[in-house]
């Protein structure tokens, strides 16, 4: 079983920056990518970022170039560095990893 706890959310002004972080603990093999998604209101959850086992990793076209995902040697602590935020990004992002989910940190670009 694992647990996963965003933090780092909160309110920015267009053009800000914010870093969210994704604490991991329990059952964490190192075998499982770990990623971002959000869901905006009315909206479906959409991926945002993910970084695989092996350290590669993967952007939304709408993030390329801004943000920037990035995880602790122990794969316990998963971050996304967003910069130039815009108000399209405003959102509850999840971190994910091994199909468990955290409970999510809201995110609002005014």
């Amino acid at each position: 079983h694992v647990q996963l706890v965003e933090s780092g959310g909160g309110s920015v002004q267009a053009g800000g920056s914010l870093t969210l972080s994704c604490l991991a603990s329990g059952y964490i093999t190192g075998r499982c990518g770990m990623g971002w998604y959000r869901q905006a209101l009315g909206k479906e959850r959409e991926f945002v970022s993910v970084i695989s086992s092996h350290g590669t990793t993967m952007y939304a076209a709408s993030v390329k170039g801004r943000f920037t995902i990035s995880q602790d040697n122990d794969k316990k602590m998963l971050y996304l560095q967003m910069n130039r935020l815009s108000i399209e990004d405003s959102a509850v992002y999840y971190c994910s990893m091994c199909n468990y989910w955290g409970q999510g940190t809201q995110v609002t670009v005014s």
